[in-house]
């Protein structure tokens, strides 16, 4: 199954850590961080795991609600986690989905059998209050995923829904946006009272 940005996160039941959800309905009216990982007590993964736990409160400012997925059962899911807690000094808290039948991962194409046909590369999908993709990422399984970046999306994601603007390269929260093409200059002058530098009548750069 193809996923692509914009569409409706398919949704599932599922056993968690934290007991049985459905994926919507645990969503409710957060963003969700939904990624996956190739196994348990696999060494990048227990990193990935652990930054996730020590960045909780920065996802909570967000209102992002993390789940993590990995294609074991739930009672070795509860084991590992023992272990990211005492080598990554956190104490993590979101669930992790269990996965061991592939059903979940298939569902969102995390099984790339180029890397491997029985586990689920580093996908991220980041899903709105909407339930719809915003963001979608796939890292390869030896390489971990950069969490600054994550966090950057979603702010240029929220800023975007709330501030009607797109995001510059390597933008950072405070830097200067763009005026999206869909807004007329006459309709920018109320909506950025400041003003902007127009470099060419596509690109019109200004603060916030």
């Amino acid at each position: 199954m193809s996923i692509h940005i914009g569409d409706l996160a398919p949704d599932f039941d599922v056993e968690t850590t934290t007991g049985k959800i459905n994926f919507h309905e645990w969503i409710g009216d957060a963003w969700a961080f939904f990624f996956s990982h190739p196994a348990d007590f696999t060494p990048v993964c227990t990193t990935e795991m652990g930054r996730t736990a020590q960045l909780s409160e920065e996802f909570a400012k967000r209102n992002v609600k993390p789940i993590g997925l990995s294609t074991d059962y739930v009672a070795e899911h509860m084991k590992w986690i023992d272990d990211v807690n005492d080598t990554q000094g956190t104490v993590l808290k979101f669930p992790i989905i269990a996965d061991p039948e592939m059903e979940i991962s298939r569902l969102y194409d995390m099984i790339h059998p180029g890397e491997s046909t029985t586990e689920a590369v580093r996908s991220v999908y980041i899903i709105d209050p909407d339930k719809k993709i915003r963001l979608m990422m796939t890292y390869p399984m030896n390489v971990g995923r950069n969490f600054d970046e994550i966090l950057r999306v979603i702010d240029a994601l929220q800023l975007a829904d709330a501030r009607k603007v797109a995001t510059p390269a390597d933008w950072t929260p405070g830097g200067k946006v763009i005026i999206p093409l869909s807004v007329s200059d006459e309709e920018a002058k109320d909506i950025f009272p400041k003003g902007w530098d127009e470099q060419r009548p596509y690109l019109r750069v200004t603060e916030l």
